[in-house]
C-alpha cells in the first residue's frame, strides 16, 4: 500500500488544480456552507471532463442530518446511477438510522445501484451511537473505505479512535482520517492512526473579482477554492513516508 491523499473540489477551478497538485483522488461536492452536498450534472460532467484524477461526486441531497425519506433516498438513487452514467470512479454516500446505527438496508442498496464504482461512507459516520459496531456495519454493506475524523470535530482530536478503526478493520476496508488535516500534521496523524489514506478540504476563501460591489447589501461574495500550495506540501509529507516503506 502507498500513502494518498484525496481532496475536495467546490467549484471546477479546484477540479483543475487538484489536476496540479499531486492528489490522488476528488470528492465533488456543492454547498460548502451545508458540509458538501450533491453537485448538479453540469459540474459533475465537466469535472469529468476536466481531470483524469479519481473522481468521486458525494450523493447528499440535502444539509443537516444522515436520516433520510424514502423521496430524498430515491434521489440519492438517482444520482449514483448519473454517476455511473458519467464515468465517475466512485460516489461518497452516508446513511443513518435515528438510534445513530447505520442505515444497513438502504446503504447495501446504494452500493449495488453503485456497482462497479466505488463507494466512501462518508462523516455520518462520525454521528454514529457505536463506531465499532457500525464499522463492521459499513464493511458488509460493502463500502471501500470509511472518512471519519474519529468522531471528533477534527481527525487529530479523534486520533486515537481512528488508530482503533484501523487496527479492527485489519485491512477489510480503508479508514481514510478527513477533517482538519493539513502539512503540518499529516505526517504524525499518519505515524499515530497507522492509515494510508487523507482527505483534505485544503481550503481557501476566494474574493470577488467583480469591479463594482454594491456595498449596501453588506455581503463578501466570497467563494471557496483549493489552495494549491497546501496540498503540495501534504503530498510531499505523504512521499516521505511512501519513501520509507
Amino acid at each position: 500500500m502507498k500513502y494518498n491523499l484525496e481532496v475536495i473540489a467546490f467549484d471546477i477551478q479546484s477540479v483543475i488544480a487538484a489536476g496540479n497538485s499531486g492528489a490522488n483522488r476528488i470528492e465533488l461536492c456543492d454547498n460548502p456552507g451545508e458540509g458538501g452536498t450533491t453537485a448538479s450534472y453540469g459540474m459533475i460532467k465537466t469535472a469529468r471532463e476536466k481531470t483524469s484524477l479519481q473522481l468521486y461526486p458525494i450523493i447528499r441531497p440535502r444539509g443537516g442530518d444522515f436520516l433520510y425519506s424514502d423521496e430524498a433516498f430515491e434521489i440519492m438513487r438517482r444520482d449514483i446511477l448519473l454517476c455511473k452514467e458519467l464515468q465517475c470512479d466512485g460516489v461518497v454516500i452516508g446513511l443513518l438510522q435515528a438510534d445513530g446505527s447505520v442505515d444497513k438496508n438502504r446503504t447495501a442498496r446504494l452500493v449495488e445501484a453503485a456497482y462497479p464504482l466505488g463507494v466512501t461512507f462518508h462523516r455520518a459516520f462520525d454521528r454514529v451511537a457505536n463506531p465499532f459496531e457500525a464499522l463492521e456495519d459499513v464493511i458488509d454493506c460493502g463500502c471501500e473505505r470509511i472518512l471519519t475524523s474519529g468522531l471528533k470535530p477534527t481527525a487529530p482530536e479523534g486520533a486515537d479512535t481512528i488508530a482503533e478503526l484501523v487496527r479492527q478493520s485489519n485491512d477489510r476496508i480503508s479508514i481514510m482520517p478527513g477533517s482538519g488535516v493539513r502539512a503540518d500534521n499529516i505526517f504524525n496523524l499518519a505515524k499515530q492512526t497507522q492509515a494510508f489514506e487523507f482527505h483534505s478540504s485544503a481550503r481557501i476563501s476566494i474574493p470577488s473579482a467583480m469591479e463594482y460591489i454594491n456595498t449596501g447589501m453588506n455581503e463578501l461574495l466570497e467563494s471557496t477554492g483549493l489552495n494549491v500550495d497546501e496540498v503540495k506540501k501534504m503530498v510531499q509529507e505523504l512521499e516521505k513516508l511512501n519513501e520509507a516503506l
